[in-house]
């Protein structure tokens, strides 16, 4: 039998088969970054709102009618955003793998995550989005490389891969062969 628990949110009946559901804290941006990242990933939905009342107004300081919380789902994968002020900040220690097949693949989810983010925050397929969340864009191939037994190759492809921004499944290719 499975362990799936119907979750109450804003009035719908969610199925959750996912026993660790990640939180995104944001400071009042939660509903933008939701539409956000909806827009970009073709398998999500956005499937409850929850908005905060006159209730506890003087801990969370939020006008009624806000949005507390959201879940959504990214290709299966179940999330809660929550606008809770401007108490915590992201950062790299945690970050969303996004695995691609293909160089379009890559490009695509980078051009779309970063967009509106920190340049500088660019470095061997990380990227923060323009609300401060990090991001890895990943080829398939990349992992399959870096795990290979010729340490020669996988630690070609590792130099390789240090000097992008963006990764390039072409030069990291071309650094495999050449090792």
């Amino acid at each position: 039998m499975s362990e799936a628990t119907i979750v109450e949110t804003a009035g719908n009946k969610i199925e959750n088969n996912q026993k660790i559901v990640p939180c995104l804290w944001f400071d009042n941006q939660a509903e933008d970054a939701v539409k956000f990242y909806v827009s970009i990933f073709k398998n999500s939905s956005i499937d409850g709102v929850v908005r905060y009342g006159n209730e506890g107004f003087e801990i969370h300081h939020m006008k009624e009618g806000t949005v507390m919380t959201m879940d959504f789902k990214i290709e299966g994968q179940r999330f809660i955003a929550l606008n809770g002020g401007p108490v915590f900040k992201f950062n790299e220690a945690i970050s969303f793998q996004v695995y691609c097949e293909t160089q379009q693949k890559v490009d695509y989810y980078w051009e779309k995550l970063s967009e509106g983010g920190d340049p500088n925050a660019q470095q061997c397929g990380w990227l923060k989005d323009k609300y401060g969340v990090s991001w890895q864009v990943i080829p398939t191939i990349l992992i399959k490389m870096l795990k290979d037994q010729d340490s020669n190759k996988s630690q070609k492809v590792m130099k390789t891969m240090l000097q992008m921004k963006k990764i390039d499944i072409q030069s990291l290719s071309h650094a495999y062969e050449q090792a």
